[in-house]
């Protein structure tokens, strides 16, 4: 399959979309085929590791995410000059760099495609924010979001997530 045929399904669904300097994306990006990896603690670790490294973000902000077997969300705050589809396609490749060589595999980890969600005005970013790491809660991983060990906050001061 040619490489633009690959990503032509995808390039539909952003078209129209803009990408805003200083808006908030919640974002879910989809394992290939969900192939549960981080379903593994250590491969987890290391997508984390991935992810959060600042080149892979580079100029925005992580404030919010979750790990899960086969898919992550992210909420993302962009900043000035780099649009959303390529924060994504930075920690995407990121991630799949790290995890490809400490499993000495090729080929893609992540699915071509992601969702996104602009946040509005109105929405309360710490509501989101539960809603994000409370996905391994909903999915009967864990009892307690603390048992859990693939999320993060920047709300993390006790009770003001």
């Amino acid at each position: 399959m040619h490489v633009e045929d690959r990503f032509r399904g995808h390039r539909a669904l952003r078209r129209g979309r803009v990408s805003l300097p200083g808006q908030v994306y919640h974002v879910t990006v989809a394992t290939r085929d969900r192939n549960p990896w981080f379903a593994n603690f250590h491969v987890g670790c290391e997508a984390v590791r991935a992810f959060r490294q600042p080149a892979a973000l580079a100029d925005a902000r992580l404030l919010a995410w979750v790990l899960m077997p086969d898919h992550a969300h992210w909420l993302i705050e962009l900043g000035p000059r780099v649009p959303l589809e390529m924060v994504v396609s930075r920690m995407k490749a990121a991630t799949g760099v790290q995890v490809n060589r400490m499993l000495a595999r090729a080929g893609a980890l992540w699915g071509p495609a992601f969702h996104d969600r602009a946040l509005r005005q109105e929405d309360d970013l710490r509501s989101v924010a539960r809603y994000i790491v409370a996905n391994p809660l909903r999915a009967g991983l864990v009892e307690r979001i603390g048992d859990y060990p693939f999320w993060d906050c920047v709300w993390l001061d006790g009770a003001s997530l």
